[in-house]
């Protein structure tokens, strides 16, 4: 039996929104050949398992695939680290090193604009564009749709979906935020899905940095398939 913690990162200030994410914090309670298994079970956009909570090593699956980075994965076991364990300054993907900062309640994680799976960003004319989206932009199946609600500010509309990773659409996408703040070159505040808040902002030499709020919904025990 493992113990299972679900959460949801990128929530607004008021506890909306937000992205499920599954964490195992004892990743040895899930065996490496089940894990796959686990994450298309669980069927949540992405399931964590902990590796070594001291070092912040971790894995990340899709329902279909093991992901070298993604955004709010990272975004959310580091929060709920210092909730549960401590508080990290690293963790360790596959894809590499990411910094960790804690700040007013937020988490953010620090990473290279080269990680993300290959997302697209279809600009349109109003974020009411963005509402009204019924399917993919373009019809490709690793984009998402933004408009600009505040340019002035910053703050920007948008929906993504990620298809080509077993997703139709996503509450809340870290990795793609960090592709459109490296296009865009500067601090944005992204509005994405239902009611979910990311923060992203370039560091320069290739990083961006994204964060936001995470709460935890449920802990519960776990027998893997």
């Amino acid at each position: 039996m493992a113990r299972l913690h679900l959460l949801r990162v990128f929530c607004d200030e008021g506890g909306h929104g937000g992205n499920p994410l599954a964490v195992f914090l004892d990743g040895a309670e899930v065996a490496p050949e089940s894990r796959q298994g686990v994450a298309a079970d669980l069927g949540l956009s992405e399931t964590v398992c902990v590796d070594d909570a001291e070092r912040g090593e971790i894995h990340i699956f899709t329902p279909t695939v093991e992901l070298g980075f993604a955004g709010h994965p990272t975004v959310g076991t580091a929060w709920l680290l210092a909730e549960e364990r401590v508080p990290v300054e690293l963790l360790r993907v596959p894809a590499g090193e990411l910094g960790v900062r804690y700040e007013h309640g937020m988490t953010f994680v620090t990473a290279r604009v080269e990680w993300p799976d290959p997302f697209e960003w279809e600009q349109l004319a109003s974020p009411g564009e963005v509402d009204a989206l019924e399917e993919p932009p373009r019809g490709h199946d690793l984009i998402g749709g933004w408009a600009w609600l505040d340019e002035e500010a910053g703050t920007i509309r948008a929906r993504v979906f990620p298809v080509r990773l077993g997703i139709a659409e996503d509450e809340a996408t870290g990795s793609a935020a960090v592709r459109l703040c490296a296009a865009l070159d500067r601090e944005i505040d992204i509005h994405q899905g239902r009611g979910s808040r990311i923060f992203a902002r370039p560091r320069g030499e290739g990083w961006i940095e994204i964060g936001g709020r995470a709460l935890l919904d449920e802990v519960r025990d776990y027998a893997p398939p």
